[in-house]
């Protein structure tokens, strides 16, 4: 059984086990260290979060509040129509050291979407490309971005990044993969794309 109340405590046992995943990883998380990790049991935690994939999907939506938190600071710092320089701010975030666990746990969760598109994590892939092209889209030209070559534009834009940053995970390449990026993004200007279909 759930508490159906807002609870601090479940937010404090929250922010404590989404700490414990960006060390440790999420898909291969048992409850019992997990628990002992965050100064609880398996039993409070069950009864907190209704499930282990109770608990897997709170967490997951952890992580996904500070992508929307990054989100909502780039909209107000980039209220201009320029893709290349949003994108070019969301590159420099992702590349910073600082922040490869959350982007680990990032991919753990879609990855894990893309695996198993019926467990906890479900839906958390789309999301997360749903989030990312509403972004890119408000960065394009608003006279152009309902066209399909506005949506292809930005579909590349995100492939690239998201490729770039596979990449800087699994080298730690960041100045090779930061110049790759970089060279794509100075191929856009913030009139473009090109009105071929408008």
């Amino acid at each position: 059984m759930t508490s159906a109340v807002p609870s601090v405590r479940r937010d404090e046992l929250l922010e404590r086990a989404y700490r414990y995943v960006l060390e440790h990883g999420l898909t291969t998380v048992s409850l019992r260290p997990l628990a002992v990790a965050v100064g609880s049991s398996p039993r409070v935690l069950l009864f907190l979060f209704g499930s282990k994939d109770g608990l897997v999907r709170a967490l997951l939506a952890r992580a996904r509040s500070d992508e929307l938190e990054l989100l909502d600071r780039l909209r107000r710092t980039n209220a201009g129509e320029d893709l290349a320089l949003v994108a070019g701010e969301v590159w420099r975030w992702l590349a910073a050291a600082e922040h490869r666990a959350v982007l680990r746990l990032w991919v753990e969760g879609y990855a894990r979407c893309l695996v198993d598109p019926a467990g906890p994590w479900a839906g958390f892939a789309g999301a997360t490309v749903d989030d990312w092209l509403e972004l890119f889209g408000q960065a394009q030209p608003a006279h152009l971005r309902g066209t399909s070559a506005a949506a292809a534009e930005r579909t590349l834009v995100l492939a690239v990044l998201r490729g770039g940053l596979l990449d800087l995970l699994a080298t730690g390449e960041t100045e090779r993969v930061t110049a790759a990026v970089q060279d794509h993004l100075a191929r856009l200007s913030p009139a473009s794309p090109r009105p071929r279909d408008a």
